[in-house]
């Protein structure tokens, strides 16, 4: 199978090679792609010696791409080349796992071109679900999730008329139990620091406001074509029940595995078949409490925006992402008080009503338009 990595040099992209490795009769690692980490990048291409790689980041840089020929890899440049990427006839299978807004139109290329689709990269779906999913249909996509969660859902998931809910479970970040009037003080290496999992600065942020779990929601929805109120999420600390689906007989079937992105990862590449993923096995005597609670939406507003978001449907979810990578971004900078995420991702909202979200031009122009009012916001805020 020939894969290509969007987002080769995060954290997905890492698990996904160390899987990859694994099975080297399998799977060849065909191109890699990063924003503007040419050196990382680099590294990469020396160890699995791709045909393409992209820095979607850079402008043409002839250097880069005399370095990057030492390992008998074709070097491309700008946005552009990641669709050039992904729609290559001899691309097998993308792995979608660029972080944000700027992985949409790269997915959605690569949905449109009827290939195999790994999903780790949520925003195509929040943005833009009903196109995403409608051109699937039109193109024969597969698409397959990766996200822990919805990789659970998937595994337990049988026909949806037979399924009275799903369950998505969150740890509840770092923050779970903290006294609701010292979140105003976080720092974002507090917020960065995940009890269980191991991801980057700015998932880590959505994990602590559970608006990634908001943003999973609205994934879901598109992904398992299930209505808002047949989508629930329950706080799980332990982090190994990752997802349960209720059927109409009462039925409830979980997926648990340990907190390890590898095991999602090795499920969809492998799919319908399974491989070996390097986890660790689960060993429940060791854990011995799984306990569950239902989210305080007053301490976790993200999480009821999502929602909110989702109703609305049109552009909503679309400027509420981009609000929100607007204020994880300030705060990350020092520039917004961590309880400031949630009121400029609200105001945003009440600024700009939600319209027609019929193609990628209208999905973006709304992720323009949020970004510009959610900055505003922050300045006000910050004078």
């Amino acid at each position: 199978m020939n894969l290509a990595i969007f987002g080769a040099t995060g954290t997905i992209g890492a698990n996904t090679l160390d899987v990859v490795a694994r099975h080297a009769e399998r799977y060849r690692v065909f191109a890699l792609t990063a924003n503007a980490s040419a050196e990382p990048l680099a590294e990469l291409c020396r160890r699995h010696r791709p045909r393409f790689a992209v820095l979607s980041g850079v402008g043409e840089d002839r250097a880069l791409k005399r370095r990057f020929s030492e390992f008998d890899t074709e070097l491309l440049f700008g946005p552009e080349a990641l669709g050039v990427v992904a729609q290559h006839p001899e691309t097998q299978t993308v792995m979608a796992a660029i972080v944000g807004a700027a992985g949409l139109a790269s997915t959605l290329a690569a949905v449109r071109a009827g290939k195999r689709v790994l999903l780790a990269n949520k925003e195509a779906l929040v943005m833009a679900g009903p196109l995403v999913m409608r051109a699937a249909k039109e193109s024969g996509a597969q698409i397959l999730p990766v996200d822990s969660e919805h990789n659970a859902v998937f595994q337990c998931f049988r026909e949806k008329d037979l399924v009275r809910k799903i369950v998505l479970t969150a740890s509840g970040g770092p923050f779970r139990a903290a006294a609701p009037e010292s979140l105003s003080q976080v720092t974002p290496e507090e917020a960065c620091a995940h009890p269980n999992w191991v991801m980057g600065r700015k998932i880590s942020v959505d994990s602590a406001t559970m608006m990634n779990k908001g943003l999973e929601v609205i994934e879901a929805r598109w992904l398992f074509d299930l209505a808002p109120e047949r989508i629930e999420v329950l706080i799980h600390p332990q982090s190994v029940v990752h997802a349960l689906v209720e059927y109409a007989d009462g039925s409830v079937i979980a997926q648990l595995s340990n907190p390890d992105m590898r095991v999602p990862i090795a499920n969809a590449l492998a799919y319908p078949e399974r491989v070996e993923s390097g986890a660790q096995s689960l060993d429940l005597a060791s854990i011995k409490t799984l306990s569950f609670e239902k989210p305080d939406l007053v301490r976790f507003p993200c999480l009821g925006l999502a929602y909110a978001a989702l109703r609305a449907g049109g552009t909503a979810p679309a400027i509420l992402n981009a609000a929100n990578e607007i204020a994880v971004e300030a705060f990350l900078a020092g520039r917004l008080a961590f309880t400031g995420i949630a009121g400029v991702i609200a105001d945003t909202l009440a600024a700009l009503p939600a319209g027609a979200a019929g193609d990628l031009a209208e999905v973006m122009e709304a992720d323009a338009q949020a970004r510009q009012a959610a900055r505003l916001r922050v300045l006000a805020l910050a004078a």
